[in-house]
């Protein structure tokens, strides 16, 4: 395929040094240099864990979805369970213990559906979308210090108008349902 134009260049990062370090991601101030000389600039980069994200559907048919706070937002907001992977860790062993800390469902198998860049403009790292199946509930959760959670069933159709209806707005939640439901309709291997 052909857009008519080059592709654009590769530029070199001259110099890396720690801007700030948070909870959850660390500031790094990278200068790059165009490989044609022309231009340069200091640019901000988060340095984030890999996240995992997972559809959780029950043997009836239904999707698992947890409700919380969130602090960009300040409301509360409709996705799907995940979280932050430790370095190394497989996704779908990830997303397996993620959905049983956050909602008290246990997975039989879980399957790797897709990954993906969540923002690399300012972001370098990956976001794992894990499809959880044979689940059964066993009620006990086990939250980090600063979750608290809803968790509910709803039925496939059911999340799907929440998603047009906007009431699931979280960006990489929505990732994860397309996903799931190219899956689904054998549309991805």
């Amino acid at each position: 395929m052909s857009s008519g134009s080059p592709a654009p260049a590769l530029w070199e990062l001259t110099k890396d040094e720690s801007y700030a370090k948070c909870r959850v991601f660390d500031v790094r101030k990278q200068h790059f240099v165009h490989p044609g000389g022309k231009t340069e600039g200091d640019f901000f980069v988060l340095n984030s864990p890999d996240w995992v994200n997972v559809v959780a559907v029950t043997p009836d048919g239904g999707i698992v979805l947890v409700r919380q706070f969130r602090f960009g937002l300040r409301d509360l907001s409709w996705e799907v369970p995940g979280g932050i992977m430790e370095a190394g860790e497989d996704p779908v062993k990830t997303g397996l213990r993620e959905l049983e800390e956050e909602t008290g469902w246990q997975a039989a198998s879980g399957k790797l559906l897709a990954s993906c860049s969540p923002n690399p403009a300012i972001l370098n790292n990956r976001c794992h979308f894990v499809l959880a199946e044979d689940l059964y509930f066993h009620g006990k959760t086990d939250w980090d210090e600063h979750e608290d959670m809803q968790t509910q069933v709803f039925p496939e159709a059911t999340v799907m108008q929440m998603v047009l209806h906007q009431e699931i707005r979280h960006s990489l939640a929505l990732n994860a349902l397309m996903y799931y439901h190219a899956w689904r309709d054998g549309k991805l291997a």
